[in-house]
């Protein structure tokens, strides 16, 4: 355990990871559903394990203008997480949310504190069901949000991936009300907090 890195992951810790994608979706859904007061369905999240460069690519590029939601955690897992969701359903959701009609790519001060609470509810959703999951206490900092290329918002976690080898986790689900949003949820615990939650669920030998 002591090697283990990213590379070394099991089928059996994958399909943990998977679940914990469906249950993290499903209840971000919910939160999200009751926040625009509206309905929203999701399609199965796709869970995949990718090199950091490709990460970019996947969400259409790393010049791709996209909102991010990044927050630290504490507890019994050190690391953080991170919501990323395209400029356009970004604009989306604010006006969803504000009860307004504007097509603006620039988002006031008022604006981004929605799309902040936005993504602290969507994160909040998939890391209690990770700590309910694993028994494991998780407590998250303020949210910090960003709108820029999707390459520079990679770059703050980028330093941290660093010290796990160059593949990521990452949860893509498509949420549907009147139009389609695409969100990337990532997961970025420390080596020590992955081999915490390997023993919380039984999985010691991968």
């Amino acid at each position: 355990m002591s090697e283990m890195n990213l590379d070394d992951l099991s089928n059996q810790y994958f399909d943990v990871l998977k679940e914990l994608g469906n249950i993290g979706a499903g209840n971000a859904t919910t939160a999200l559903a009751q926040m625009l007061n509206s309905k929203v369905d999701m399609s199965v999240p796709q869970v995949r394990l990718l090199e950091f460069k490709d990460v970019g690519d996947l969400m259409g590029g790393a010049d791709q203008i996209m909102a991010g939601i990044y927050l630290s955690v504490e507890g019994d897992i050190n690391g953080s997480i991170m919501f990323l969701v395209g400029i356009q359903e970004a604009r989306h959701l604010v006006n969803k949310l504000m009860m307004q009609d504007s097509e603006s790519q620039e988002f006031t001060d008022i604006e981004l504190s929605a799309l902040k609470e936005v993504g602290n509810i969507i994160t909040g959703s998939y890391l209690n069901s990770l700590s309910t999951m694993t028994s494991l206490k998780m407590i998250p900092s303020i949210p910090y949000v960003t709108v820029d290329m999707a390459g520079a918002i990679l770059s703050v976690p980028a330093i941290e991936f660093g010290m796990m080898g160059d593949k990521i986790l990452l949860i893509e689900t498509q949420f549907f009300d009147e139009i389609k949003l695409s969100g990337y949820f990532i997961l970025l615990p420390d080596l020590e907090g992955y081999k915490k939650i390997l023993t919380s669920l039984g999985i010691s030998n991968i």
